[in-house]
């Protein structure tokens, strides 16, 4: 008698990421409990199985959920305001005093859901988020079903958020003890740079990281100018100081690196530090160029973000992955470099790894989190399809996604989201900019 499961998917394609490089025609997946029971061959999972839900996908590939490794989630609201100004200008006199002005719960739980909605909408299971408030994160992001990773934020100076470095911490670890059990929402500390944040502070958060064993979310090396600026402040780059203070570990998370040393990209890979690299970020902020070829390479744990959508201007994790492919190529002089098939790694697998999630999610593996998205690869845009993952990296884009996962709970389904009012979402977001609009006018 076969045995009765909640899901039944079958697909024309699936690359479960591990083993890297491996795509699976006309196999089905199988979920119970939120859970991948099995990956097995279409005809015998209709045997073996009795679904509840049971889904054709005769043109799509199935992938794990990506992962969205740097994001400041609620900057949608910010989308557009200040564009063309470089990284210091963009943010010393524009995105900060207008944060100053605005932020508050419902400005962070109005973008946030703005950006569940575009996240989810473009393949995105999970994100790993850096702001002011992320108790209100944390809970929009429970409310509408995603995976998250919560920030708890730290700067030397008072915000809206917290007056000193005493008062960041206790709102973070509040959150962290609060978020203890969540099957779905976690947390990690955010001090935002080192020019931000000082060398007792990052010490400090080192330290309480390691006790409580989660990462250490940072910008470090966005620009040259910022590095150069450090090192004639302190006398070393901001890598080094890191380093100093015991920060360099698994724990890390660096973001953006852009200005690396062959040294600093040695040190980097023995101690099991990671990367996020946010290619349009970076270019469009004329940051710099991450040298991904050569931190791949030296086996750097590398992961992909977006940034915020004030600075990229959009949360999409497939331009991410077909910028960093082009773009790592051309820095590095190598149409070989970073293969398609290690790029949809660097967005599933090695992001969840850098949060500490590889267990849970990632991969289509048989017990791991039911985090899976959809793409119909049957579209003028993709079609032949000769190879999916390349496919999936050079030609497929989020408006080909149609389905969408997490924890085996069905959050798009043919592109509707189901959890998410986005009529309401898409109205605070109007009403946000026209108060914002105001203030600027005024």
């Amino acid at each position: 008698m076969p045995q009765a499961i909640s899901a039944l998917l079958n697909a024309r394609w699936i690359a479960p990421v591990e083993p890297e490089g491996q795509v699976l025609e006309h196999h089905a997946l199988a979920i119970q409990d939120g859970r991948i029971l099995a990956i097995l061959p279409r005809d015998e999972a209709m045997a073996r199985f009795s679904a509840e839900t049971c889904l054709d996908f005769a043109t799509h590939l199935l992938i794990p959920g990506l992962v969205n490794a740097h994001t400041h989630a609620c900057m949608t609201l910010l989308r557009g305001l200040a564009d063309d100004q470089p990284l210091m200008t963009w943010l010393q006199d524009h995105i900060w005093p207008t944060e100053t002005r605005w932020v508050d719960p419902e400005f962070v739980r109005a973008g946030t859901r703005l950006a569940i909605a575009e996240m989810l909408r473009g393949g995105t299971t999970c994100f790993n988020d850096m702001y002011f408030f992320p108790e209100a994160t944390a809970d929009v992001a429970r409310e509408c079903g995603i995976r998250a990773c919560v920030g708890l934020i730290a700067l030397d100076f008072p915000t809206a958020y917290a007056r000193n470095l005493d008062e960041y911490l206790e709102h973070g670890l509040t959150l962290h003890e609060a978020l203890k059990g969540d099957p779905l929402v976690r947390a990690a500390f955010a001090p935002h740079a080192p020019y931000t944040v000082s060398a007792p502070a990052l010490e400090r958060i080192g330290r309480l990281a390691a006790d409580l064993g989660i990462p250490v979310h940072i910008h470090v090396h966005e620009t040259a100018a910022e590095v150069a600026q450090f090192q004639a402040e302190h006398g070393c780059r901001p890598l080094e100081r890191l380093e100093r203070l015991g920060l360099l570990s698994p724990r890390l998370l660096a973001v953006h690196m852009t200005q690396l040393e062959p040294a600093e990209i040695e040190r980097l890979a023995e101690t099991g530090s990671h990367v996020i690299h946010c290619p349009e970020s970076n270019l469009k902020l004329a940051s710099g160029f991450c040298p991904v070829a050569r931190l791949d390479a030296a086996q750097v744990h590398i992961a992909l973000g977006t940034d915020g959508a004030a600075s990229n201007n959009d949360l999409d994790m497939f331009g991410e992955l077909r910028t960093a492919a082009l773009l790592g190529k051309g820095v590095a002089g190598d149409a070989a470099a970073l293969p398609a098939a290690r790029m949809l790694r660097m967005a599933t697998l090695d992001g969840a790894r850098a949060l500490g999630l590889e267990r849970e999610t990632g991969s289509l593996e048989p017990g791991k989190a039911a985090d899976i998205v959809a793409i119909d690869l049957g579209q003028p845009e993709t079609e032949p399809v000769h190879h999916p993952v390349s496919q999936l990296v050079y030609a497929a884009g989020r408006q080909h996604v149609t389905d969408v996962w997490v924890a085996g709970r069905r959050l798009l389904a043919d592109r509707r989201l189901t959890a998410l009012d986005l009529a309401a979402t898409l109205r605070d977001a109007r009403g946000w900019r026209e108060r914002i609009a105001a203030k600027h006018r005024a």
